[in-house]
């Protein structure tokens, strides 16, 4: 009988795991995806240190009167500068985003696998708990649950994260339950090795491809939520500098003074196109990998 390591050698796509992010990097629109992201994120992360050596103002500093010409590009409902907030303003979106993602991910992981990893009645459990979740509509969640709780960014974390994970435990446990038939799985349970380091030595590093694309998509709908909600009044809270927010304040004189709503909308699609660009890259890098593997 081989042993677990000589088992896992044999395997091709165990002792070569295949380098995912170089070979998406290959393809032109994810180089193009990674420009456009890196350029939001450089402005949401060095915006709140660039505003005051740019501006001379800070964000919630009043410059001027309402909807004035003012500044670079004038100023708000409340006569502040438009550009010191457009600085300010991206920060909150993408670390909200990113954290509601992660936690997601990590729910969504751990359910799915645990699912198809358990089986039987097990897996029956959690994936009807799961499909509950899933006739929930997201939006009508989260409106309920910041209400009661109130808009607070702990809340935005959670409730998106909550609303992203029973469609990641979806995906996770298909992609599981392809890998647990595996020999090398086999193996290492005859040599009696716990389940919980099976899962994440074992079976964790051979579904990162389907997860690599769940989370950009993942990601991609969590900036969207996040300033949709901040639009809305239910995420972040004036006199907090917010895209999102500042889509809300600007909308009334959108014809007289544009850039309040230009900048923030613009700001937010160039990521959301950015990101998705990877994703989409992500997922054919991942579709080419799981040919090659086959032949």
């Amino acid at each position: 009988m081989s042993t677990v390591e000589e088992v896992v050698a044999q395997d091709p796509v165990v002792a070569r795991p295949p380098r995912l992010l170089a070979r998406m990097m290959r393809q032109p629109q994810a180089k193009l995806g990674m420009v456009l992201t890196l350029v939001v994120m450089f402005l949401a992360l060095a915006g709140p240190l660039l505003t005051p050596w740019l501006t001379g103002h800070t964000s919630t500093e009043f410059t001027g009167r309402p909807f004035t010409d003012i500044g670079i590009f004038g100023t708000d409902n409340l006569g502040r500068d438009v550009f010191s907030r457009f600085l300010d303003g991206g920060l909150r979106l993408i670390v909200y985003a990113a954290l509601a993602t992660a936690l997601g991910m990590v729910v969504g992981v751990a359910v799915g696998m645990t699912a198809a990893y358990s089986g039987g009645r097990v897996d029956a459990l959690i994936m009807r708990g799961n499909d509950v979740l899933l006739a929930l509509p997201q939006l009508v969640f989260a409106l309920l649950a910041i209400t009661v709780l109130g808009p607070q960014g702990w809340v935005l974390v959670v409730v998106i994260g909550i609303t992203h994970a029973p469609r990641i435990a979806r995906v996770t446990r298909s992609a599981t339950a392809a890998v647990i038939t595996e020999d090398y799985i086999r193996a290492s349970e005859m040599y009696a090795v716990p389940k919980w380091k099976i899962l994440l030595t074992e079976v964790l590093p051979n579904i990162t491809g389907p997860l690599m694309v769940e989370l950009g998509l993942r990601m991609t709908y969590s900036i969207g939520f996040v300033a949709a909600l901040s639009f809305l009044g239910l995420g972040m809270q004036p006199p907090t500098a917010d895209w999102g927010l500042m889509i809300n304040e600007s909308r009334i004189a959108l014809v007289v003074q544009p850039w309040g709503v230009l900048l923030p909308v613009a700001a937010i699609a160039v990521l959301t196109v950015g990101t998705n660009l990877l994703t989409d890259s992500l997922a054919r890098a991942s579709a080419d990998m799981n040919v090659g593997n086959k032949k």
